[in-house]
């Protein structure tokens, strides 16, 4: 290997200690029994944990998040199988903006996004609670959702469902029986990235949350109080491995899905 391409391999390997340090930190400091993040370690506890899992208000926040999560991972799934397949299936006047339009969300800065919501849905007399926090993260998570989705209809042969129009079966029914089976891994896929970034996602909540807690908020409400800092390290450390698990399940999905309609197993978002 040249010069320059040690260079690289360690310009590299640097880059990814400094991205994933902080996370790889997490656990070491969650299962630390000091109250101090600093070395030296003192000693191995769960006890962190433990005050973690007692916490009221925070399993409250996060039953507030789990149910975001979930609804806004459902809805933003099914606007987006609606989206996808009117993009990759029909020509309409427009389509190309109002694609543009919907996938919008995705480039513009989230603070932006949230202060637009808050100021129509106040000027709207909406009271702000988790229904207006699932609005939002609706929004947020539906370009992501048909990205994926996009490609799985969009490597989905044409053919099959018009050999089902030929053996006499409706639209519906051809896209019950044949597309929506063909396409469920994709779905699937869209559901978990969904959930993960609505589980994860800050700023929404925190401009339309009002008085109800969610995991994000709480946690950045604790960060003034040093006491509370090694119970967010526990909880950071349980929240990455589930995030991790959800991704990998949902990549897994999305390559199952693209080898059995034909397409590329590395294609399309991740």
């Amino acid at each position: 290997m040249n010069r320059s391409g040690r260079g690289l391999q360690a310009y590299a390997v640097i880059y990814l200690l400094f991205l994933y340090a902080p996370i790889i930190l997490l656990p070491l400091f969650a299962f630390n029994s000091g109250t101090i993040i600093a070395f030296p370690l003192q000693g191995f506890s769960t006890e962190w944990f433990q005050e973690m899992w007692a916490n009221a208000t925070l399993r409250r926040a996060l039953t507030n998040s789990l149910t975001i999560a979930v609804s806004a991972s459902v809805l933003a799934t099914c606007f987006g199988i609606f989206a996808a397949r009117a993009s990759t299936r029909f020509t309409f006047p427009g389509k190309g903006g109002m694609m543009g339009f919907i996938m919008l969300p995705m480039v513009l800065p989230e603070i932006i996004v949230a202060m637009s919501l808050l100021v129509v849905l106040l000027g709207m007399g909406v009271q702000l609670s988790l229904l207006t926090v699932i609005a939002g993260h609706t929004l947020i998570c539906m370009p992501y959702a048909i990205a994926v989705l996009s490609t799985a209809f969009s490597s989905l042969d044409r053919s099959l469902e018009e050999a089902a129009y030929d053996l006499g079966e409706t639209k519906w029914s051809a896209f019950r029986l044949i597309t929506l089976p063909l396409v469920m891994p994709g779905i699937i896929s869209a559901l978990l990235i969904s959930f993960t970034i609505s589980l994860d996602e800050f700023i929404i909540a925190f401009f339309l949350a009002g008085n109800e807690p969610t995991l994000p908020t709480y946690i950045f409400s604790q960060l003034r109080f040093p006491r509370a800092i090694p119970v967010i390290m526990a909880l950071g450390t349980v929240l990455v491995l589930i995030s991790i698990v959800l991704l990998a399940i949902g990549e897994y999905f999305r390559r199952r899905g693209n080898a059995r309609i034909g397409g590329s197993p590395t294609g399309g978002l991740l």
